[in-house]
């Protein structure tokens, strides 16, 4: 399996720290398609987009972006980052992802998680006292889904279904699908016990303090009898490139700083990054991937020697960054630094 190189976006709308401005839903959806239509040209392996209902994000509905983006693209592989699965109808879910399925020829995926907030439960009348059940329920219903085209299932928070016919079915034989996993040993074995992806959210701090999860993500799937090629580990991570670190570092400060604030505001707390703060974080030896192509190399590799992944995906347009910045990183990521991390990982 070769390792897979890509991006990922949550469509903030966030105000750009040094212009004021902020750009509106229509322009960060037009931008986004445009994003992987440069990834998919510069040979990049896969592009996602994520999931909230709020106004200060453009993405709600991730499989409308992603057929958009699908009619833009030719051979990028499209992916959710993440959709908030407890809170969607499985089989609505199979169907919007199963079609994207067709008119992509068989380039979806998604990856399934809680999201960086709770909006979606209230909205859609859910309870987030039931966040787990929801969550184990819902991934057992598309699971099944995924395996039959006929279905009958009953469960505790939507109506059962008797030999249902479940349409369309998708070019693949199986979405792929994948745990989105931030920290949580309970979340890492169930990914490992359902024989699904694990993608970890590493968004700062040391690497290393991840390890037991992968650990622990592929014990529950061997012992569940799912083969060491079933269990998939992929790695995400907020991410800037440019031609040196000190450039690098020197531009996104302000970007990260501005996120990681309107973040925390959002959350109901006050959270600012000091530039000592940022310096730590994306030291050589951290989990923050801003640097010089090299330096993400590096990083990259570090990483892979770790967890033994074999996918690698970055966020690196938040906090109001302009295009063209978001632009310039995309052709760094794929001309200097994915052709060695594939090199040194093919060995």
């Amino acid at each position: 399996m070769n390792f897979e190189i890509g991006l990922y976006t949550l469509g903030d709308l966030v105000p750009d720290p040094h212009a004021g401005n902020t750009i509106s839903p229509r322009q960060r959806l037009k931008e986004t398609i445009e994003a992987a239509k440069l990834a998919d040209e510069a040979g990049l392996d896969l592009f996602g987009v994520g999931e909230h209902h709020r106004l200060d994000y453009a993405v709600s509905a991730p499989p409308v972006v992603l057929a958009a983006i699908a009619q833009a693209t030719k051979r990028i592989k499209l992916t959710s980052a993440t959709t908030v699965i407890s809170t969607a109808d499985p089989v609505r879910l199979f169907e919007d992802f199963a079609t994207l399925d067709l008119l992509s020829d068989g380039r979806a995926e998604i990856i399934a998680g809680r999201g960086a907030f709770v909006e979606s439960f209230p909205l859609f009348g859910y309870d987030t006292n039931d966040y787990d059940d929801l969550f184990a329920e819902n991934m057992d219903l598309f699971l099944k889904l995924n395996e039959a085209d006929v279905v009958s299932w009953s469960g505790r928070f939507r109506s059962p279904l008797a030999s249902a016919e479940i349409a369309p079915r998708p070019v693949q034989s199986r979405l792929p699908i994948w745990v989105g996993v931030g920290g949580s040993p309970e979340s890492a074995i169930r990914a490992g016990r359902l024989g699904v992806g694990m993608a970890i959210a590493i968004l700062g701090g040391e690497p290393e303090r991840f390890k037991p999860l992968v650990d622990l993500y592929r014990k529950a799937g061997a012992e569940a009898g799912f083969v060491p090629e079933e269990l998939k580990v992929g790695i995400t991570g907020h991410g800037y490139v440019a031609a040196t670190t000190q450039q690098a570092k020197e531009e996104y400060f302000p970007y990260y700083a501005n996120y990681r604030s309107y973040v925390s505001r959002g959350r109901g707390t006050e959270s600012r990054v000091t530039r000592a703060e940022f310096e730590r974080l994306a030291g050589p030896d951290t989990a923050l991937f801003v640097g010089s192509p090299q330096q993400i190399i590096e990083k990259i590799l570090y990483q892979y020697e770790l967890f033994g992944h074999r996918r690698f995906m970055a966020q690196i347009d938040i906090g109001g960054m302009p295009f063209r910045k978001v632009a310039e990183g995309i052709e760094l990521l794929a001309t200097k630094v994915a052709p060695a991390i594939r090199k040194e990982t093919g060995k």
